[in-house]
């Protein structure tokens, strides 16, 4: 018997499977324990097996209901798809858009294109996963994710949203007190500003031919595992930083932070990237609309890069 409320009652199944329990998926649709129940209930009499293994303490997906699900979210996102481009043909993008970036690059440009597009298509919801590890849009059906750096080889569809130069950079007051470098040799010798955690994420031995690790001979004087917080260390004259263009780049415009030139810094010769990964070859309306607005907040040219770049050019 054909279940006219079949897809209906798997987005509940999908949504109890994810919350673990039939009244936090109540609580997330607003409805009573007791309908969410009635609706598993209806599903599984459709199929004619049962889905669930239900106890006191916590539920258990069947075979069938292993099957299920693997097979339901799938069509639950196609189908989301077909809805929100069906209504894009009016101007109306509607539905949720998850993607993951590193937590400063989002809070400094996802969020403020978002302000604006969710003021435009009120029917729009994101949910934005701010992590430094590599998110899957796959494993963790996700619309996209953000990732910064050198773009391994991937199935993943890649839109480069900009350019990612590492600048040199330090206060006025710690360039006043300590001096200037002006050879790798001469910043051997200074205070320096590194991450925490990760392989040189920074790309130090580019510059030093070493990475600051203990019980080298370079020890940083500064670590801390978040971009936004080693800005703040070298605005306030802690030490010497190299960090990306997009963190640090509005304070050498602003000329809070002073940038350091070593020769030609051979180290930007190749380029690392700002790229948006999503997994289907066709973005959905509503992933297209969040790309245009992303690349109008961050500019072509991007909004943080150095005003003597531009003069040149």
């Amino acid at each position: 018997m054909r279940d006219p409320r079949f897809a209906e009652h798997l987005g509940v199944f999908v949504d109890v499977v994810r919350q673990g329990s039939f009244s936090a998926a109540a609580r997330r649709r607003g409805q009573t324990p007791s309908a969410i129940v009635r609706q598993i209930d209806a599903l599984e009499y459709s199929v004619g097996v049962p889905l669930l293994i239900r106890s006191t303490r916590a539920l258990a997906l069947t075979d069938a209901g292993e099957r299920m699900l693997e097979r339901a979210q799938p069509l639950l996102d196609q189908l989301a798809d077909v809805h929100a481009e069906v209504a894009a043909f009016d101007g109306v993008v509607t539905g949720t858009v998850r993607i993951a970036c590193f937590p400063t690059f989002g809070k400094r440009y996802v969020i403020p294109a978002l302000e604006s597009l969710l003021v435009e298509h009120p029917g729009l919801h994101i949910e934005l996963d701010l992590t430094e590890r590599l998110a899957d849009p796959v494993l963790e059906r996700l619309d996209a994710v953000i990732r910064i750096g050198h773009l391994a080889d991937s199935t993943l569809i890649a839109t480069k949203l900009a350019d990612q130069k590492r600048l040199l950079v330090a206060s006025r007051r710690y360039l006043d007190r300590y001096g200037e470098p002006a050879t790798p040799d001469q910043l051997r010798q200074h205070r320096l500003i590194d991450k925490l955690h990760g392989n040189d994420l920074l790309g130090w031995a580019d510059i030093l031919g070493q990475r600051l690790v203990d019980g080298s001979d370079i020890k940083p004087v500064f670590r801390c595992d978040d971009f936004e917080a080693m800005r703040l260390a070298a605005r306030s004259g802690m030490g010497i930083a190299l960090l990306p263009d997009w963190v640090v780049g509005p304070d050498v415009n602003t000329e809070t932070l002073t940038r350091i030139r070593l020769t030609d810094d051979p180290w930007n010769t190749h380029l690392d990237g700002i790229w948006l990964l999503r997994a289907l070859a066709q973005p959905s309306a509503r992933l297209r609309v969040v790309i245009a607005a992303l690349r109008t907040t961050i500019g072509i040219p991007p909004t943080w890069e150095s005003r003597e770049v531009q003069a040149s050019e």
